[in-house]
């Protein structure tokens, strides 16, 4: 802190505002010099000490090369940060963050993010704007790939676990990198699930709700965090003042930086909150946006405010002092090459040790939706096999979105694992079905499974006439759920059903494996497929992963961490809703009551949803006591028993519902989960404490406190299987 106040007292206010300014790299760093003008610019800025961070410079030598410019050019040296969208994984690709969440395994989680940081560290990078701890219910929005689903405490604790894997235990340590939490607040409530869209939030639903995973997160110790798109009841978040200073850096005590996603300064002009990138600037420096990516409105318009007095310079050096000090946590003042060793990079980029791990949490990621007479596990030692599907055999869509420096087409397709897993002796009959059709897998790409080409039915028929069963690969390829990837109909696009249809036809024992970054509509395809595998986007070993699922090596044991609806029409859906004034159904078989007339309110498949090869049953559930004081614990316990005859495991979900609120209450809220592994036959006790914090909320107050009163606790497989008790929160002394 001594040195960053020191240096600060050196700055002009020139080279303060410049480490405010973040660009992107419009070419190569180490290449000859851009011959346009604005990338010439950009180099001159970077001499000049006019920029504090870069993002998409990646690899060695050419974050080497970009840190050279500025460090040995600029007046005092100041090294940038080099930054870079590392989601789930670096090279080696791990799960989409929605798939990782599936497996409702901390460990796995925090291990994913942290062999994403010592890759993304050993290539020279610093940061990355990661994890997305967005709550969002709507499966039309592109980035619930990006996610952890629809609960608040799930996304909190799965945060929790992203950041300590980026940031590990020490930030100056070469092999960590700085986490972003994104994107403050309220993104993933865009209305229609149109990407970057308003979104209106109640003070009940942004407390409650939204906010509580950015706290997790800062509460963790994350280095930065991002702001939003949108914006949220009238205000854009970037100018949100009440959101970045009042409660982020206010009562939050956040220490860390705040960084505009890419030009959402600027967006302020069309968003109609500012005239031009001038006022733009104003408003989002006063706001508490600290780092300016993109929009170059600091570097241009905030000089002549603070000469003006319009600005007053504690506002810039607050602003500055904040990334300084993450320059300094990350050890680059002692030595701003410290990231930039090849050895490392050769030696931790793509490893057996890494692969080994993403196919360990694939597999982990994977939820077992139907499994009809038992028709999985596969055999591998005999028979007949016919892999279907336009899926089958790609090796691209399983690297998902947002897929870091992944190599195109690097991913183990789910043809190429069932061969590798299966003997001699069984016959794998392989056939496209439906292409993939044409698309360049870019930010402008088509949805290359929207077309009507039948061509290849005739084949896929033959394949799956006389097999012994059919696994069929369907959902959507990579870009087809990401940024910008909004959709109105989130079913299996263009020919997929008409050829299930087909196939089913002539072959009924058909296992449906999906790929896919979001929650589908499954109802036709659920009635016709008697096993269903949600297999998501699974990274760089997903063939194999998916192999061990199908053939038993690994009884799956994934959650769903988001319901999936029975139409697009009941979106957004969530478990966690209000019980409203007419919950129904009416006792008198009238119509009048909160429900659809042509379709249950229900979802097809639940939050916490998942099958397992094994059976588990649930002993009684048992409370410590009927009472509970504000200073006290109550301990929820209940037995589960492994019934079947494979070890399994299983994740024992613990709910709550405050019965009477001063704001009304959700019909359950998740507030624990444990994942237990038992032997055929074993039974464990499992136990939960619950105290007053577990049940405080945000309330009419305006405070987040328990309010003393009954609540029903609830045990189960998932949101919809439980089994309730009942409690009541004794009146005594408030929680503070």
């Amino acid at each position: 802190m001594k040195h960053v106040n020191e240096l600060l007292q050196k700055m002009t206010l020139e080279e303060k505002i410049g480490q405010l300014n973040q660009y992107s790299s419009t070419f190569d760093i180490t290449g000859p010099p851009p011959g346009d003008e604005a990338g010439k610019q950009r180099l001159d800025h970077i001499r000049n000490g006019m920029v504090g961070s870069m993002l998409n410079v990646v690899g060695v030598a050419a974050t080497r090369r970009a840190q050279e410019l500025a460090v040995k050019n600029a007046r005092l040296g100041i090294p940038m940060l080099f930054a870079f969208d590392v989601i789930h994984g670096y090279q080696t690709m791990f799960p989409i963050p929605i798939a990782e969440a599936a497996s409702w395994d901390l460990e796995a989680i925090e291990l994913s993010a942290r062999i994403a940081a010592v890759e993304a560290s050993a290539a020279g990078l610093h940061w990355t704007f990661a994890p997305m701890v967005d709550v969002s219910r709507d499966a039309r929005w592109g980035r619930v790939m990006e996610g952890a689903g629809e609960d608040p405490y799930f996304n909190s604790v799965v945060a929790v676990a992203r950041v300590r894997g980026f940031q590990g235990k020490d930030l100056s340590a070469t092999d960590t990198i700085a986490a972003c939490a994104k994107h403050f607040a309220g993104y993933g409530f865009a209305e229609a699930g149109r990407d970057y869209n308003t979104a209106e939030v109640t003070e009940d639903t942004l407390h409650n709700v939204v906010l509580p995973p950015f706290k997790a997160a800062v509460d963790a110790g994350v280095a930065t965090v991002m702001n939003a798109f949108n914006e949220i009841n009238g205000i854009p978040a970037t100018a949100d003042t009440r959101l970045q200073r009042q409660i982020l850096k206010g009562e939050w005590g956040f220490k860390g930086m705040v960084v505009s996603d890419w030009g959402s300064i600027g967006e302020l002009v069309p968003h109609g909150a500012a005239a031009d990138l001038n006022q733009a600037a104003f408003l989002a420096i006063t706001a508490g946006s600290d780092m300016d990516m993109e929009s170059s409105a600091y570097l241009a318009h905030l000089p002549a405010m603070v000469k003006s007095g319009l600005v007053g310079e504690d506002v810039i050096d607050e602003a500055v002092r904040r990334v300084l000090l993450l320059k300094a946590k990350l050890g680059l003042f002692e030595d701003p090459y410290r990231y930039s060793d090849p050895e490392r990079e050769k030696a931790l980029i793509y490893n057996e040790k890494h692969l080994a791990a993403a196919r360990d949490v694939a597999a982990k990621s994977v939820v077992l939706l139907k499994n009809d007479n038992n028709l999985l596990p596969l055999r591998k030692d005999k028979g007949v096999l016919a892999v279907i599907g336009p899926l089958a055999d790609d090796t691209d869509s399983p690297l998902g979105s947002w897929r870091g420096k992944a190599v195109a087409n690097s991913a183990v397709s789910l043809l190429a694992g069932i061969r590798a897993a299966v003997g001699k002796e069984v016959e794998v009959r392989y056939a496209q079905g439906a292409p993939l059709g044409v698309g360049t897998r870019s930010f402008v790409e088509e949805l290359t499974l929207n077309h009507d080409d039948r061509s290849g039915f005739d084949t896929a028929i033959q394949a799956a006439r006389g097999a012994d069963t059919v696994v069929m690969a369907l959902g959507e390829e990579a870009f087809q759920s990401g940024e910008g990837r909004s959709q109105v109909d989130i079913g299996l696009k263009g020919v997929q059903m008409d050829l299930l249809k087909a196939v089913h036809a002539v072959n009924p024992n058909i296992v449906v494996v999906l790929s896919n970054g979001r929650p589908l509509v499954l109802d036709e395809v659920a009635a016709m497929a008697p096993a269903l595998v949600e297999a998501w986007h699974l990274g760089s070993q997903s063939g194999h992963a998916v192999a061990d699922i199908l053939f038993g090596d690994v009884n799956p044991s994934g959650k769903l961490p988001m319901s999936f609806p029975r139409h697009v029409g009941q979106l957004p859906l969530y478990y966690n809703h209000k019980k409203t004034g007419r919950p129904g159904p009416d006792p008198n078989g009238l119509v009048f009551w909160s429900h659809y007339t042509d379709m249950d309110n229900a979802p097809l498949f639940p939050f916490g949803f998942g099958l397992s090869y094994t059976t588990f049953s649930y002993g009684d559930l048992s409370l410590s006591n009927k009472e509970i004081a504000f200073d006290g614990t109550l301990t929820v316990s209940t037995t589960v028993t492994n019934t079947g005859k494979r070890a399994g495991s299983e994740v024992v979900q613990l709910y709550v519902r405050d019965l009477v609120g001063t704001r009304t209450r959700p019909v359950k809220e998740l507030k624990g989960f444990q994942k237990i592994s038992l032997a055929a036959g074993a039974t464990q006790k499992v136990s939960f404490n619950l105290t007053a914090a577990d049940l405080a909320f945000y309330t009419r107050d305006g405070k987040w406190q328990a309010e003393p009163g009954d609540f029903e606790v609830f045990i189960g497989t998932n949101a919809r299987d439980v089994q309730a008790a009942r409690f009541t929160l004794k009146a005594t002394r408030p929680l503070n």
